[in-house]
């Protein structure tokens, strides 16, 4: 009977315990080397690669895991987390809330900067804090692993894959190893502020990546918009699948991400990133990659980077936003508007009584049809001419050098010559005229006209594009570095003639009333054509002042108040009045003695140390008592920013040593790149870097200047560097050697502006 009750209660009681140490068992938390098992390999010469196993009911913190070097010649580059899985668990605070974090398995690359080539190993210190979901925290935990490295320079990947897809694909041979396309461009994003993300591949060696094949978007977020992506330049490589020489980057490549946020606080954002590359050593190219990555952005401003150029109605900032995203659509529309406001600047002044006369010389067959058809053409070959500069641009070596080459006394004398010649025919010295055997070979397509043919209409807008294509500033510069970017001959054309076609909308205007509001052939029209006898000539002296080595400033100033003087005489200033003298010859007489005025003051300036016809005692001993340090200089342009703190520069090798000095004292450096052609160059230094409350603020910079006026190879190379088109331009360059490109400043600036900018720079 004893037996019957006990051994069944004895048994249940064991099982019980049994069940009870088991479920205990289960309860007791692991070690953390077991909750959270690392690993690590080395899967290049410069990337590492970790792995965590975490147990099932564990889990990682994504906010604390960190990696460092315990071996002094490796330190650890910037590290890109993936993201995390949030869940309801204890903090690492101890309270309770919503984590971030990691379970399961979690692999991480970990780039690495070696300052010594020679190590052969290395420990690499991981840290991590984790969790049991039975409601207990570990604190801070260590672990390491000691990888070998494989020689500097040699990247080829520790554990290289067989790909037979691709390989099959891209016509490759099975017996050839090549490297997956993360192992090639393995990439990394991070938030360097609030309003900046930068995004960094490291290419395996043998491998180069497409500079144009670089695409980011930002995933639908509110509150944050992408205001800008920035990519250097890169280096040129004749690539045999386009066919064409392309910007590539070896080792390396970065693209600077800005933002425009409307919210402050902190907050995660996605990344849409997409690339292509090639692997040179076994002759392939990879389909383009698109890859989506997430960044944790800190609390940032609520304003977009500051355009270039301060306080212009019109946004560079924008302007470059547009281009930058290369839809060709936007881009024609964009450039069209940029061109209408160039329309009404002074460069096209000229351009309006010369079409007029045009127009007016078909005297009685002057109709609006007649009007507009040769506005048409004079705006269409101008249109045209811009667009071939522009494919040029986008075909030839990235088009550095291209618009300087235009500015060359080799174009520029001719193109003056021409100009005068002109002017002589437009004060009825003598009349222009195509010869006879060409003008019968164009009766079919064109009539005769007293202001010319319709060639002759062609070929003035033609030259008319080339002459005031460098007033086009800021603006230009932009179209002109897009067309250089995109390597598209045709997208490039098109840019640049859109632009050329917004410039000429209003000729378009003149030309197609002008027959409407223009009195008929007469004497008006022979005031017209000596009015635009005398701006042929003034636009004849602005081609000579981009020359100073061979037509000196006291010269040209002299030719300005040549052209002045005369002008006010010939409008009656030293005429005498008289009773019956109507008020309109009085007017006449009145305008043409204050020119007779000034054209002396001009006379006498440019005697004395004057520039400038427009500012013409500035710089004048009759003004300073001396001949002003900041403009006095050689016919080119002399060394005379010595004067202002400048340190000149000409080749890549000088900006890296000037760069690296600077680094050691702590301090930026603003580059100037300047020329002798370049008119708002002199303006930067006559007007601008003079200004006390400006030199007050450049003490505390490195002051760089580049004089790109020869465009050499050295000034070439220079350029492309830093991804320079035109000057002026103006980069500032931060205490680690990095542009802040942000504030790069293109084309003109007053020195109220150029104050707020720098102080903007100073702030950052």
């Amino acid at each position: 009977m004893l037996h019957n009750t006990v051994i069944p209660k004895l048994l249940s009681l064991f099982v019980l315990f049994f069940i009870a140490g088991a479920l205990q068992a289960e309860d007791e938390p692991l070690m953390p080397n077991e909750a959270f098992k690392f690993s690590a390999k080395m899967i290049d010469a410069n990337t590492a690669r970790v792995e965590w196993n975490v147990v099932k009911k564990y889990y990682l913190y994504r906010d604390k895991i960190s990696f460092s070097s315990g071996t002094p010649g490796i330190d650890i580059g910037t590290v890109s987390l993936p993201k995390g899985k949030l869940k309801h668990g204890i903090r690492p605070d101890g309270s309770e809330g919503e984590v971030e974090t990691f379970i399961g398995k979690l692999t991480i690359n970990v780039p690495l900067r070696r300052t010594n080539p020679n190590l052969k190993e290395f420990t690499l210190i991981a840290k991590s804090q984790g969790c049991a979901e039975i409601g207990i925290c570990y604190p801070p935990h260590k672990q390491q692993a000691t990888l070998k490295l494989p020689a500097a320079g040699n990247n080829k990947t520790s554990a290289v894959k067989q790909i037979n897809t691709l390989s099959n694909l891209l016509g490759v041979s099975n017996n050839q190893d090549i490297l997956t396309a993360d192992e090639a461009f393995q990439v990394n994003v991070t938030a360097e502020d609030g309003n900046t993300i930068v995004a960094r591949w490291v290419i395996a060696p043998k491998h180069y990546m497409y500079r144009d094949k670089i695409n980011v978007k930002l995933k639908d977020v509110s509150g944050v918009r992408l205001a800008d992506v920035v990519i250097p330049a890169g280096e040129e490589k004749h690539d045999e699948v386009f066919k064409k020489t392309m910007q590539v980057f070896h080792d390396h490549a970065e693209a600077r991400i800005k933002l425009a946020r409307s919210k402050t606080e902190p907050m995660d954002i996605a990344l849409e990133l997409t690339w292509q590359g090639c692997a040179e050593e076994v002759g392939i190219c990879y389909p383009p990659v698109k890859k989506q990555l997430t960044v944790s952005l800190p609390a940032g401003g609520s304003a977009a980077p500051a355009a270039a150029s301060g306080e212009s109605t019109f946004s560079m900032e924008r302007f470059n936003r547009i281009l930058d995203q290369g839809n060709l659509l936007l881009v024609m529309l964009a450039t069209m508007a940029a061109g209408i406001i160039l329309a009404f600047t002074a460069c096209m002044y000229p351009m309006i009584p010369i079409l007029s006369s045009i127009i007016v010389g078909q005297g009685e067959k002057a109709t609006a049809a007649k009007g507009l058809g040769l506005s048409l053409i004079y705006v269409g070959s101008m249109a045209v001419t811009f667009g071939v500069i522009g494919a040029i641009m986008a075909g030839v070596s990235g088009g550095v050098g291209l618009q300087a080459y235009f500015q060359s006394p080799w174009m520029l004398i001719p193109f003056a010559v021409l100009f005068i010649a002109l002017s002589m025919a437009m004060f009825g010295f003598y009349n222009i005229q195509i010869p006879a055997f060409i003008q019968s070979r164009l009766t079919t397509i064109s009539n005769q006209q007293q202001g010319g043919n319709l060639a002759g209409v062609a070929i003035m807008g033609i030259l008319s594009a080339l002459i005031i294509g460098p007033c086009g500033g800021p603006i230009l510069i932009a179209a002109l570095s897009y067309a250089a970017s995109s390597g598209n001959v045709f997208n490039g054309f098109v840019a640049l003639f859109s632009l050329g076609m917004g410039m000429g909308l209003p000729l378009l205007v003149v030309g197609a009333g002008g027959s409407k509001l223009l009195p008929r052939a007469g004497d008006w029209m022979n005031i017209v054509k000596a009015t635009a006898g005398v701006i042929l000539l003034a636009v004849a002296i602005v081609i000579l002042e981009r020359m100073p080595n061979i037509f000196p400033p006291a010269l040209t100033m002299l030719l300005w108040a040549a052209l002045i003087i005369v002008s006010g005489i010939t409008m009656g200033a030293l005429e005498p009045l008289t009773i019956e003298s109507t008020g309109m010859k009085k007017f006449w007489k009145g305008i043409g003695f204050t020119l007779l005025i000034y054209g002396t003051i001009v006379m006498l300036g440019g005697l004395t140390g004057g520039k400038y016809v427009t500012d013409p005692l500035h710089g004048s001993s009759l003004t300073s008592g001396k001949i002003s340090t900041a403009v006095a200089s050689t016919a080119g342009g002399g060394n005379h920013t010595a004067d202002l703190g400048f340190k000149r520069i000409k080749s890549v090798a000088d900006l890296d040593r000037e760069l690296k000095a600077a680094k050691q004292q702590g301090k930026l450096v603003m580059l100037d790149f300047y020329a002798d052609w370049c008119l708002y160059c002199k303006e930067y230094e006559s007007y601008v870097f003079p200004k006390a409350d400006v030199q007050q603020r450049l003490k505390k910079m490195v002051l760089l200047q580049a004089d790109v006026t020869a465009q050499d190879a050295d000034d070439k190379a220079l350029m492309q560097r830093t991804s320079v088109i035109l000057p002026p331009a103006i980069l500032f360059i931060d205490t680690n050697g990095a542009e802040q490109k942000q504030f790069r400043i293109v084309g003109s600036m007053k020195a109220e502006q150029f104050v707020r900018h720098v102080d903007k720079v100073l702030a950052k």
